[in-house]
């Protein structure tokens, strides 16, 4: 069953490749969720076709942030109640999101076999999309380690508290000693200052550097911005609620850059890989 999906993976994208994102921070409390929303319709308002999937499977929120009625989500999806297809529902801009389910503890543990189901249901999405965003749960938990290593960037939100940057460190000594992931990108979240932002990259560098084989770059400075909590009240991202504002100067400048970080030409990234990763992943698990 496993080499069908992926025969039917490679034969859906072998005209088309997809840029997949991770967006990921160790902890919660970051905003790693406003900067995925905040990317996705960045994007979305420069010509792209974005989805975006709220891999926190246990406690959702993407819906609840931008204000989305949803009838269904994955949970539905698992239980063969509906397509991943019935269950997306449209954001700003026509970014499309693949909600999950808040709450359900059941959904923080699902079997192998429920993961290779979800999985199938990626594989038979029938939206074309250039990008994919995935908002992982915070922590270290297999499938925030599955989400990380199956994308083609990685994108790891801090901010100025020390748990974050211990946490930061401690996703990525992971991912690099067990699944030999190398390279990854920081933003420096909600920082009063470009230095600080500055200084906030240097101290996981200095560590990483010392410890671990892996290269960091810094990608963004977010400032901090009081029309964040205003958007958030608002139920709407701060691109679109003030989209003059620094912060929403310094999101729009990061989704830029990414649009231009390449796409691997082979297996190792889009979305023919991230599913297959994760279905390889739970069966060897099993």
């Amino acid at each position: 069953m496993i080499e069908d999906q992926a025969s039917s993976l490679r034969r859906m994208n072998q005209s088309r490749l997809i840029k997949v994102i991770a967006v990921t921070g160790g902890k919660g409390g970051v905003g790693k969720t406003n900067v995925t929303l905040n990317l996705a319709i960045s994007m979305a308002k420069q010509g792209k076709r974005v989805m975006v999937l709220d891999a926190d499977l246990g406690l959702a929120n993407v819906d609840v942030m931008l204000g989305l009625r949803v009838d269904k989500n994955l949970s539905h999806v698992l239980s063969g109640e509906c397509t991943l297809d019935e269950v997306l529902v449209e954001g700003p801009y026509g970014v499309k999101i693949a909600p999950a389910t808040s709450g359900t503890q059941s959904m923080t543990e699902l079997s192998p076999t429920e993961h290779a189901g979800l999985i199938r249901a990626f594989s038979e999405l029938r939206y074309d999309i250039d990008v994919l965003l995935v908002d992982t749960a915070a922590g270290i938990s297999d499938m925030v380690l599955s989400f990380s290593r199956a994308a083609q960037d990685i994108l790891v939100v801090v901010c100025d508290e020390p748990t974050s940057l211990t946490d930061a460190y401690a996703l990525i000594k992971i991912l690099n000693r067990e699944h030999g992931v190398f390279k990854f990108k920081v933003v420096a979240n909600m920082v009063r200052s470009l230095r600080e932002g500055q200084e906030l990259f240097a101290k996981l560098s200095k560590v990483t550097n010392r410890f671990l084989d892996v290269a960091l770059e810094l990608v963004a400075t977010i400032p901090y911005d009081e029309n964040i909590r205003k958007s958030v009240r608002k139920q709407k991202v701060i691109v679109e609620a003030f989209p003059s504002s620094p912060a929403s100067q310094a999101i729009n400048k990061l989704a830029q850059n990414a649009l231009t970080w390449p796409i691997p030409s082979q297996p190792g990234g889009h979305l023919e890989f991230f599913i297959e990763q994760l279905v390889a992943d739970k069966v060897a698990g099993g």
